[in-house]
């Protein structure tokens, strides 16, 4: 079970790069970008994407994450570096608001469907004892519900057009707040000085490659995903 556990969220983190360079495939051409500058986003995108997961791979295999005795955690750069570029991107970049008005909304809440799996694979990760229970759907997790309202969000608003626009901007802000609450959860389950939870395991087990993919991709597509389809919704005219 650990290995198909370590193979979904490999994965899963793949696929989910995949389908956001996807969307960015059919989207530049769209746009007024030029042809050179095009190429240079999605080689930028690749380099990024390569770049990083390598880098927080390498550290994971090398155990720097697993030295929680460092203020701040170690973990906290795989946390901060991609929030921080996230929310850079989402206030200040012209061109991913150019890109963002050629991708149909519905794409971006159909992605976050993602998480049911996340969190099936999480809840894996509790029944090996590896993580702790409020860790899960069975604690204090409930960040599953932004996985199952996905499609209906997406279908009712965008695909059918039955639903307003504001029912969209709530699932996000939602979305954003179910999954830095269960970050917050994950934070003071590690073996810190100032740990919340003192039930064993505590959250190490997110500092080993594969499962520093977690953090560091796959929560990182969740909440980017709500910041980029808020830019969306909220620059749309009506």
């Amino acid at each position: 079970m650990f290995q198909l556990t370590q193979f979904g969220f490999i994965a899963l983190s793949v696929l989910c790069v995949l389908y956001i360079y996807r969307q960015l495939n059919l989207a530049l051409p769209k746009t007024t970008l030029g042809p050179k500058q095009q190429q240079r986003i999605k080689r930028g995108f690749i380099v990024a994407v390569i770049g990083w997961t390598g880098l927080i791979s390498l550290l994971a295999w090398s155990q720097f994450f697993a030295n929680f005795d460092a203020i701040p955690p170690r973990l906290f750069l795989v946390l901060l570096i991609p929030l921080l570029t996230a929310l850079g991107l989402s206030l200040f970049s012209r061109t991913l608001a150019e890109i963002l008005r050629q991708i149909p909304p519905e794409r971006l809440i159909y992605l976050q469907s993602f998480r049911i799996i996340v969190e099936i694979l999480i809840w894996l990760l509790f029944v090996q004892e590896l993580l702790p229970v409020q860790m899960t759907f069975e604690g204090m997790n409930y960040d599953v519900l932004s996985g199952l309202l996905a499609p209906v969000v997406a279908y009712f608003c965008f695909t059918k057009a039955r639903w307003p626009k504001w029912v969209a901007i709530a699932y996000n802000i939602m979305g954003i707040i179910l999954v830095f609450t269960i970050v917050t959860i994950a934070i003071f389950s590690f073996p810190t000085p100032f740990r919340y939870f003192m039930n064993e395991p505590a959250n190490r087990i997110v500092a080993q490659f594969p499962f520093i993919w977690l953090p560091s991709i796959l929560v990182t597509t969740a909440y980017s995903m709500h910041f980029f389809s808020l830019k969306q919704l909220l620059s749309a005219s009506d």
